[in-house]
């Protein structure tokens, strides 16, 4: 089926920034966010467990810098060249030296369980693939867990129904109405839970997922 029109604009336009407009990318995150963009995606900070760190999707960089100087060993993907021309410009500025790599994250070229966390900011549709959460299964040691920053919206302004009916659905924190709309977080061995944090005049909604000892695939 045909995406709708104006579905198939946004993601266009998305595109663009994120590739051939990268280098405004930081001007329009904190334009939406009132400023608040950076500071969203640090939540995810104090929800990292270990030092070896795997950002996925890592844009501009920023949370790379904020995992290195925290004392972490991070080492980000993208499929951007342009994003990641742009974040090893950022993270030279910072005067460090993170590895990036270029790949799908559905095809990560790193042995297994190498990696304590993996983190990820407001990602696309691809942290819903089942091939993606497979990845993260594999790459994670056996205390392993996945931070996803989904989404924020300022205080007073009412979350969109549907996409919270969404997340609890996806994370399993809502009885599916069949026997096979189990979670995907559960079907890789990663059950997932729904977290909430403050940031100034916004709430983040994040999603935390910890490994398991028996994965159900």
């Amino acid at each position: 089926m045909t995406e709708p029109l104006p579905r198939r604009v946004v993601k266009y336009g998305f595109h663009l920034l994120y590739h051939q407009f990268a280098f405004t990318y930081d001007a329009v995150a904190w334009f939406v966010s009132l400023g608040h963009w950076q500071a969203w995606g640090r939540t995810a900070l104090k929800r990292v467990r270990g030092q070896r760190v795997l950002e996925i999707g890592h844009g501009p960089g920023h949370l790379l810098i904020a995992l290195a100087r925290s004392g972490r060993h991070p080492i980000g993907i993208d499929l951007s060249p342009d994003m990641i021309h742009l974040a090893r410009k950022n993270i030279r500025r910072a005067g460090l030296n993170v590895p990036q790599v270029r790949c799908r994250v559905q095809a990560l070229p790193f042995r297994s369980g190498v990696f304590d966390s993996v983190v990820s900011t407001f990602p696309s549709d691809y942290i819903g693939d089942l091939a993606t959460l497979r990845e993260v299964q594999r790459v994670t040691n056996e205390q392993g867990r996945l931070i996803v920053v989904f989404g924020a919206q300022l205080i007073g302004r009412e979350p969109g129904k549907l996409l919270i009916e969404w997340l609890y659905r996806l994370t399993g924190q809502r009885e599916a109405k069949f026997a096979d709309e189990d979670s995907i977080f559960d079907r890789v061995g990663m059950p997932a839970r729904i977290e909430t944090e403050t940031i100034g005049a916004s709430t983040v909604t994040l999603i935390v997922a910890d490994k398991s000892e028996k994965p159900g695939f």
